[in-house]
């Protein structure tokens, strides 16, 4: 396992440079990293249209900075990754349809991966 991974699995949340530093909660699945923004989800301006992000994971402990890096974002195709989609959906915590949010997500929000470094 990578740093990188490492420090995925170990923040429930990590930082995007967007607009400003954008606090976000994400999955790790198949050595990226998931999130998902939308109506109804954290708001990631912007971040669909970008080719690359920084990105900052910090230490659930303590908070001080793990690693940052550049990472190649990518919109996904919620259907054709479907357990991409039900990793970050097992990590979405209070939704209030958590049983239909899949279905909610294909509708009103984007799914972005953000490919970790090797």
């Amino acid at each position: 396992m990578t740093v990188f991974e490492e420090g995925a699995k170990k923040s429930g949340v990590l930082w995007l440079t967007l607009d400003r530093p954008r606090l976000a909660w994400h999955a790790l699945h198949d050595g990226a990293v998931y999130v998902v923004t939308g109506e109804g989800e954290q708001d990631l301006p912007g971040l669909a249209e970008l080719t690359r992000v920084r990105v900052t994971l910090r230490s659930k402990d303590n908070g001080a900075r793990l690693v940052e890096f550049d990472a190649p974002v990518t919109v996904v195709d919620q259907a054709a990754e479907p357990e991409a989609v039900a990793a970050l959906a097992k990590e979405r915590l209070n939704a209030v349809d958590s049983e239909h949010l899949t279905d909610r997500w294909a509708r009103t929000a984007t799914v972005v991966r953000l490919t970790l470094p090797t």
